[in-house]
C-alpha cells in the first residue's frame, strides 16, 4: 500500500517509514503541513498518517483541507494529544481513526489493516437509507429530515449510518466504538456519548418525534 506520513519529528518519521516498509508498504514522508497537503492532493495514497502538531499547517487543518477535496482516503491521526477533546476534534475534521503516542507498532499495523479493509470491503446495495422522515444518501454523503438538510461531519455521518442500518436494535457503546471507529475505546472514554448527543441535537431537537433513544445500561437505538 502507498502511505503518506506527515510527521515533523525526523526520528519518529524515519522509524515509521522503516517499520512500514518492512511490512511491505511504500512510504512517502512530509515534515510539515504545507508539504503534506501538496503531496496528499497531488498523488494517490491508500492511507494518510498525520501528526497534529506540525509546522506551517497543523494536522487538524490539514485533515480538514484534504477532506474538502477527498472524502474517501483513510486518515489516521497519530499524535501525543490524547484527551477525549483532542480525539473529538480529530474526528470532527474528518479523521477515520486516532492513535496516541507512544504506541505499539503492532497496533498501528492493526489500525492500518482495519482502515484499508473498511475502505475497500464495503458493498453498498442501496445508496439511500430511510427511517421515518430521516433520509441518508450514502453516495452523496448527505442527510435530511423531512425538508431540513442536516450538516454532518464524516464521523457523525458514519455513526448515523450505523444506527440507521441497525434500526430498532439496541447497540452497545462497545459495539458502536468497534464498528464506527474500528477500535475498542477505554471504558472511561465518553466519545460515543458525546457523538450521540451531537446527533440528538441535530436530528431530534427541533422535531416532535424523537428517533435516538437511550436504553439505560444497554446502549442506544434508533427507531420511531
Amino acid at each position: 500500500m502507498n502511505i503518506l506520513v506527515v510527521e515533523d519529528e525526523v526520528k519518529v518519521a524515519d522509524f515509521l517509514k522503516k517499520g512500514l516498509e518492512e511490512n511491505g508498504h511504500s512510504v512517502v514522508l512530509a515534515f510539515d503541513g504545507w508539504m503534506g497537503e501538496k503531496l496528499a492532493l497531488r498523488s494517490h495514497y491508500d492511507i494518510l498518517i498525520l501528526d497534529i502538531i506540525l509546522p506551517s499547517i497543523n494536522g487538524l487543518e490539514l485533515c480538514k483541507r484534504i477532506r474538502e477535496k477527498d472524502q474517501n482516503v483513510p486518515i489516521l491521526m497519530l499524535t501525543a494529544l490524547g484527551t477525549t477533546e483532542d480525539k473529538v476534534a480529530g474526528f470532527d475534521v474528518g479523521a477515520d481513526d486516532y492513535l496516541v503516542k507512544p504506541f505499539e507498532f503492532a497496533e498501528l499495523l492493526a489500525r492500518i489493516r482495519a482502515l484499508l479493509k473498511r475502505n475497500t470491503g464495503i458493498v453498498q446495495t442501496s445508496s439511500v437509507v430511510k427511517v421515518a422522515d430521516l433520509e441518508l444518501n450514502i453516495d452523496k454523503k448527505t442527510a435530511k429530515r423531512g425538508n431540513t438538510n442536516i450538516e454532518l461531519t464524516a464521523k457523525e455521518f458514519s455513526l448515523l449510518e450505523f444506527l440507521m442500518k441497525n434500526k430498532g436494535r439496541v447497540v452497545s457503546r462497545a459495539e458502536i466504538a468497534e464498528k464506527v471507529w474500528d477500535i475498542t475505546f477505554d471504558t472511561g472514554t465518553n466519545v460515543v456519548d458525546v457523538y450521540i448527543n451531537i446527533l440528538r441535537k441535530k436530528l431530534d431537537k427541533n422535531f416532535d418525534t424523537k428517533l435516538i433513544h437511550t436504553r439505560i445500561g444497554l446502549g442506544y437505538t434508533l427507531d420511531f
